[in-house]
């Protein structure tokens, strides 16, 4: 699956222009994550010919320095001008550990393996050298395999219900299978 998606958004003109956005921004341990990679797997394995809408661009950095909300908003006014057309969701990960009452985290990837459901925990780049680089600390097996189950260390499973139920997920892509 990894292969066949890093293949999809290289010939995907719309999301390489949004990762060219985001990579001018030089941010440290910067990625784009949740549905813009995940939409873009379940897509390809319901053999959508069209890309599902997305509500917004998650994109993710890691910067201790900078934990300001401010900075954020700076960082999505920058990339609303480069692209005006996208609601842009701009989340420095160093300060998410907040919302969940967990140590700090200690890099962008260990803040994604928090999120809350196993095929959300991915996220997709773009190098200086036009590499793609996708991390999914959970594996690519439940994306494959169209499985929403929440992450292990998830405590309120009630969040992952209701997610799930509020993103219309289901509707969306009908293969996908619940499991908790």
């Amino acid at each position: 699956m990894k292969d066949q998606l890093i293949d999809a958004i290289q010939k995907d003109s719309w999301m390489i222009d949004i990762l060219e956005s985001v990579r001018s921004l030089d941010l440290p341990n910067c990625w784009i994550g949740a549905g813009f990679v995940r939409n873009k797997a379940w897509d390809i394995l319901h053999r959508y010919k069209k890309r599902t809408p997305l509500v917004d661009i998650d994109v993710v950095f890691f910067d201790k320095n900078k934990c300001s909300i401010e900075y954020e908003k700076e960082i999505q006014s920058k990339l609303t001008q480069m692209n005006p057309k996208v609601d842009w969701e701009i989340i420095n990960q160093a300060r998410t550990h907040l919302w969940h009452n967990h140590p700090p985290y200690s890099s962008t990837e260990e803040a994604i393996s928090k999120w809350v459901e196993t095929a959300t925990c991915i996220a997709v780049r773009l190098t200086k050298n036009n590499d793609l680089q996708i991390i999914a600390p959970y594996g690519f097996n439940d994306i494959e395999q169209l499985i929403l189950r929440p992450i292990p260390s998830l405590e309120n499973l009630s969040t992952f219900t209701q997610r799930v139920e509020s993103k219309n997920w289901i509707t969306k892509w009908p293969r996908l299978k619940v499991k908790q």
